[in-house]
């Protein structure tokens, strides 16, 4: 019962995190949003199985990448009170992170879908 309970508890604690990111993080907020575009396009052309699994994982390492942003800027903005490099370059390599996971699935999802949107010109 008390490892229920524990367990419950982290669930609970993970909901509240994502909560608040979703509420503070624009930047979450819209890759949330483009993720649902993502789906939705990949359901309207039918992307196979395979694919549809490359896309997810490209959705959950973006999605992934923003939320680990998001708790190292706050982690350094707690830490860090004063103006510091060494925090901005934890912020900044933290943001190129998301930069990089994001320019990835970009060109994952131009791999995926040219041939699907070529298809309904010819």
């Amino acid at each position: 019962m008390i490892h229920s309970r524990k367990l419950a508890a982290s669930f609970k604690f993970a909901f509240e995190g994502l909560f608040y990111a979703l509420s503070h993080n624009q930047n979450l907020r819209i890759h949330f949003a483009v993720a649902t575009i993502v789906i939705l396009a990949s359901i309207f052309f039918r992307v196979n199985p395979f694919e549809m699994g490359i896309l997810g994982v490209m959705i959950l390492l973006v999605i992934s990448a923003e939320m680990i942003n998001t708790s190292i800027e706050e982690m350094v903005n707690l830490i860090a009170n004063d103006h510091r490099k060494e925090a901005k370059i934890a912020k900044d390599v933290a943001a190129g992170m998301v930069l990089v996971t994001a320019l990835g699935s970009v060109i994952v999802g131009v791999l995926i879908f040219t041939p699907h949107i070529l298809r309904l010109f010819r």
